[in-house]
């Protein structure tokens, strides 16, 4: 009956059509039935079922940066410093409760619509579901890998050039509040493509197969290098690559930035009414581009 019910009602997930058999809101000719049920042509099913409050946060009036909104999606520009989702010392002032002031109806869904998530200190590009349809299409598109996102990022030290890491990631067998590559995580695939190259740093172009917490900043310190101003991955002490330029402007600037310089810039993805690609971009913020004109007027590349 679970497979059946999957197939007629595509807007809803197999796990949650299987509680509903169990509640007895998706009934079989009339009659409640346990998801295992055989079923044949000419039966019924039938699905009579209110949606729930899936979250007990409250909405609270935070502006957000929206590119983009439909009956299924919105598409956002989230800023650097914004949690995505509360969690413990984080339970308000998150993404998640701005999004339920802008729409209400997101108590209903799935941490309220919110199927990825930007590490707090990185700023781009986001899409949240509006719909049960629009989550499982989501989902289902970040676990095929079908979803394509790219990032901006500038990295201390010179990369000679871009590149493919495929290496598991997991927790840091010491720091638990760490991530690692390890050989029995889960596999992460990242690609890079340098941009622009400057006198101790580069400008970066990072592409993810797959959505493993901390990825681009753990697969890049496997490679020996880490993101400017990331204060887990490479330490804030750190702040200049070996073949920087002594430049107390170049200081101040690199002093002043006070976050990993990551920026989700490009989603694409298939809308779930139509199917169709569509492709939504964040522009740099103010921030990220003050620091590369910074880099290429003091930290010009080496000849």
């Amino acid at each position: 009956m679970d497979q059946v019910a999957a197939a007629l009602f595509p807007d809803f997930s197999r796990g949650r059509l299987q509680q509903w058999i169990r509640d007895g809101a998706l009934t079989l000719d009339g009659s409640a039935a346990k998801p295992t049920a055989k079923v044949r042509g000419g039966q019924a099913l039938a699905l009579d079922a209110e949606p729930e409050v899936t979250t007990e946060a409250q909405p609270e009036d935070i502006p957000l940066d929206v590119l983009h909104a439909d009956e299924d999606v919105i598409v956002l520009n989230k800023p650097a410093g914004l949690v995505v989702h509360p969690a413990p010392g984080n339970r308000e002032g998150t993404l998640l409760n701005a999004l339920l002031h802008l729409d209400p109806a997101l108590e209903t869904l799935p941490r309220a619509g919110l199927v990825h998530r930007l590490d707090k200190d990185t700023s781009g590009v986001m899409v949240v579901a509006r719909s049960l349809r629009a989550h499982t299409s989501l989902v289902d598109q970040l676990q095929s890998r079908t979803m394509s996102r790219e990032y901006r990022a500038v990295a201390i030290g010179e990369l000679i050039s871009g590149g493919t890491v495929d290496a598991p990631i997991g927790r840091h067998p010491v720091n638990r509040k760490k991530m690692a590559v390890v050989h029995n995580g889960k596999p992460a695939v990242t690609h890079f493509r340098i941009l622009e190259r400057f006198a101790g740093f580069t400008y970066l172009q990072v592409a993810l197969e797959t959505g493993r917490t901390h990825q681009i900043r753990v697969h890049l310190a496997s490679e020996g290098f880490s993101l400017l101003g990331d204060p887990v991955y490479g330490g804030r002490s750190q702040r200049r690559g070996k073949r920087a330029p002594d430049s107390q402007e170049l200081v101040a600037v690199l002093g002043a930035f006070q976050r990993q310089a990551l920026h989700a810039f490009r989603l694409r993805f298939q809308h779930p009414a139509d199917q169709q690609d569509r492709t939504f971009e964040a522009p740099l913020p103010a921030d990220l581009n003050e620091l590369l004109l910074a880099l290429r007027k003091y930290a010009p590349a080496s000849q």
